[in-house]
């Protein structure tokens, strides 16, 4: 403790917390300078999925960042995995059994960047022994910094992030995705939607699920779904929802673990209403 306060994740005299909102904040900015400025744009996955020279800089820049600091931890990142689903989880279960593993997404919401469209983030986590410790989401056009340490809550900017008080879908903001797995995941996310827009107030899909999940732990949403995401999508997000005092599960209402790729969560109160009209639409993905 120092002045009454609990002291960050430390390793040696080196905060976790502190290398990943340094890290996080320098690759956002850097992104950032780079908006309007792309030269190429490759497809992975499907036609949806983008990625730019920006996203595998990012993440060169964060992997650099954090191996100076922490040689000996392992990093998961979205630009070291081939596309697709199998290769997304055959790449976790590589690295499931590493002491320090860090979860990085460069850019998260390619596609929004790559359109000019300000909705984008960076998400860096970090398990210990597959357990989430730190999670930091960054959103550089609004200069927005999302960060938790297990045990110790969620902040942004300095201010405690607090889950919204919606008790009922009915007076809820929900949001979602159009996931870029066209044929598995986009179908079943779209029998979600067409059965849940007239039960919330409102749905919302801009395209970045970490900024979406950092929005749930800020209390600007009351829940998210989507199906087919990977650990670097949540991983970050999840750890600030559970610390802003909401429920993170998978869409059949497992808790969550790295390995979740359908994702639920919310400000708690509207979890179980949520689920329960995801399983009737058969949109959970299971």
């Amino acid at each position: 403790m120092v002045n009454g306060e609990a002291e960050p994740f430390v390793i040696g005299s080196k905060s976790f917390t502190a290398v990943a909102i340094n890290t996080a904040a320098k690759a956002g900015q850097w992104i950032k300078s780079k908006m309007g400025d792309i030269s190429r744009i490759d497809t992975k996955f499907s036609s949806q999925d983008l990625v730019t020279e920006v996203d595998k800089g990012s993440e060169k820049l964060i992997r650099n960042l954090i191996m100076t600091h922490f040689p000996d931890h392992s990093i998961l990142g979205e630009e070291g995995v081939e596309p697709g689903p199998e290769a997304s989880a055959k790449a976790l279960q590589a690295m499931s059994e590493e002491e320090y593993l860090w979860i990085v997404d460069p850019i998260d919401g390619t596609t929004n960047f790559v359109h000019g469209f300000p909705f984008f983030s960076v998400s860096i986590a970090l398990a210990h022994k597959g357990e989430i410790i730190v999670g930091v989401v960054y959103d550089p056009s609004r200069d927005e910094l999302f960060v938790a340490e297990k045990g110790k809550g969620a902040y942004m900017h300095g201010k405690k992030t607090v889950v919204s008080l919606d008790g009922q879908l009915s007076s809820s903001l929900v949001a979602t995705g159009l996931p870029a797995d066209r044929n598995g995941a986009l179908p079943i996310n779209l029998k979600g939607i067409q059965a849940l827009s007239p039960k919330v107030r409102n749905l919302r899909i801009a395209g970045s699920a970490a900024l979406h999940l950092a929005y749930v732990a800020s209390g600007r949403l009351s829940g998210f779904w989507e199906i087919g995401l990977n650990a670097w999508d949540i991983a970050a997000g999840a750890l600030l929802i559970q610390e802003s005092g909401g429920k993170v599960t998978d869409t059949e209402g497992r808790p969550y673990n790295l390995a979740v790729r359908n994702i639920l969560a919310t400000n708690g109160q509207i979890h179980d209403e949520l689920r329960q009209e995801l399983v009737k639409a058969e949109a959970t993905g299971f």
